[in-house]
């Protein structure tokens, strides 16, 4: 059960308050503080900046949310005199002497600072996940409070940031499956009102006409494109995201599922359970490859906005809220994987987090740098983030395209969607008097689930921009993006909640 990691913390660290029933046995083991400043503290730099960065906070809020969480510290490392290395990544080969003694330098001192704690310390067991060998990012866990402020002295260090604490996580134990477990079939769906069907002998879910992808189709059908879609994995259990990705009209093209979820581990660093794979066992990657790239095929299945793409799927995280250190270390290795495959063009990713984390603003960095365009979502509103939080990381930065939904009045988000100042496009995908949602694969079969929120705009997003990449290969990223904005609502203007506006497919792939 995800947050197992937060329960035993909260049984040995706060034994004295009774959170649960442990004995403590070791004596050295650091006292977790109350984190209610801290997490007030993340909220008002929300409300007024619009996101929260860890160069923020205090050595002691970031001592806080280390000892409240896993005590997961990411470091990011520099040779001495290095400028603007976020901006280099595609440039750095960090297994050059240079960068490898910063390396070195950087981790002997935490090692130092942490055997004061613990004498019998060693690098294998300070370290807290396996490093992908091309972001210059260490893990390590982290006891002593001196720590973090030796790092944060130290010119060979970029940043030095917890990545398992996000705010308010005692009030939201039902976060742990947050976007999971509702991609089952939706019986009931009229003809001709919830879906059209169209040949072969699929169906069209109703939202699609808002953007005009009937007509986009006879144009482009996304063939040749790769789209990578970041999230809960891929259901080995529904045929259309394998043995019948290519029926109908869809054909000639490749899915592929892979895993960057490092697998789970206790309190000491040791593993637990058994490997991650790319299955999905929540639910919500699936729906999002389904709106993506579904097959327009025979079995009455959904079909997806660009129907002949190549699909991979990477499962980084367990559910669409990324407040675990293993999830933010597997979205980045899974930035880094699409990052470096030239057949990839488009990454979708319907998953985020409250709190930045530069671990993976590097890997994204790294991905914008290597000509990737990159779909984010705004954000879906839970009980305990809708009265604060605006559009969420990473959808925050420059390098994302930031998507949310719209309801088909044309004019007012989505019931839980985000909007604001840095939404790029919206996309139709909730009826104002019911509150229906677009179609998309289940978890098996060919009955379709429904599914909402920022998430299914943003996978849909990207289907549309792989037909227009596919209209035009020999296109850059920027001339597909220019074509996205004019062919949008809005051009030459922006909304200020929504950004171009809603993409008109059609005229996009003119």
């Amino acid at each position: 059960m995800k947050k197992s990691i937060l329960l035993v913390c909260c049984g040995l660290l706060l034994a004295v308050n009774s959170c649960r029933k442990q004995s403590l046995t070791d004596l050295t083991m650091p006292v977790a503080t109350d984190p209610t400043q801290l997490d007030e503290f993340i909220r008002n730099q929300l409300l007024t900046k619009g996101e929260f960065l860890w160069a923020w906070a205090t050595e002691e809020m970031v001592w806080t949310a280390l000892s409240n969480s896993d005590f997961v510290l990411s470091v990011g490392y520099q040779p001495t005199g290095a400028q603007n290395v976020a901006d280099r990544l595609h440039l750095i080969d960090i297994h050059t002497a240079e960068w490898q003694q910063a390396r070195h330098a950087v981790l002997q001192t935490i090692l130092d600072s942490e055997r004061a704690l613990d004498a019998a310390l060693t690098e294998e067991k300070l370290l807290a996940f396996t490093e992908d060998g091309v972001l210059p990012v260490f893990d390590v866990r982290v006891k002593n409070p001196a720590t973090i402020a030796l790092l944060r002295g130290l010119n060979l260090v970029r940043y030095a940031e917890p990545i398992g604490y996000e705010p308010y996580m005692t009030h939201a134990a039902d976060r742990s499956d947050s976007g999971c477990g509702s991609n089952t079939a939706q019986v009931g769906l009229v003809a001709g009102v919830d879906y059209l069907n169209i040949t072969p002998g699929c169906k069209q879910s109703w939202n699609h006409s808002y953007h005009s992808l009937t007509q986009a189709w006879t144009k482009s059908t996304g063939a040749g494109v790769t789209v990578t879609v970041i999230d809960s994995g891929c259901s080995f259990g529904q045929n259309n995201l394998d043995g019948e990705f290519n029926q109908g009209q869809s054909s000639g093209r490749s899915i592929t599922r892979l895993v960057t979820l490092p697998q789970e581990t206790n309190f000491w660093g040791q593993p637990t359970g058994s490997p991650e794979t790319p299955d999905d066992g929540c639910g919500h990657g699936t729906s999002m490859l389904g709106a993506c790239g579904g097959p327009r095929g025979v079995d009455g299945a959904s079909t997806g906005t660009a129907y002949n793409c190549n699909l991979i799927s990477i499962r980084a995280a367990t559910d669409v809220y990324l407040d675990e250190s293993r999830e933010t270390v597997g979205v980045s290795n899974a930035f880094v994987l699409a990052a470096n495959n030239g057949n990839v063009r488009i990454i979708s990713m319907s998953m985020g987090r409250l709190t930045s984390a530069s671990q993976i603003s590097d890997a994204i960095k790294l991905a914008y740098n290597n000509g990737k365009l990159i779909f984010c979502a705004a954000g879906t509103s839970f009980w305990w983030t809708a009265w604060f939080a605006g559009v969420i990381f990473p959808a925050t930065m420059t390098e994302a395209v930031a998507v949310t939904g719209m309801q088909d009045n044309l004019n007012t988000r989505c019931s839980s969607c985000h909007s604001g100042s840095k939404v790029d496009f919206v996309l139709v995908m909730e009826k104002a008097s019911n509150e229906q949602h677009p179609l998309s694969l289940a978890m098996d079969g060919d009955i379709p689930s429904t599914v909402g929120g920022s998430s299914v705009a943003t996978a849909s997003t990207a289907g549309i921009a792989a037909l227009v990449w596919a209209k035009y290969p020999s296109w850059t990223r920027t001339q597909v993006m220019t074509r996205l904005k004019t062919s949008a609502n809005y051009y030459p203007s922006r909304n200020s909640n929504f950004g171009w506006g809603r993409i008109n497919a059609n005229t996009a792939t003119n």
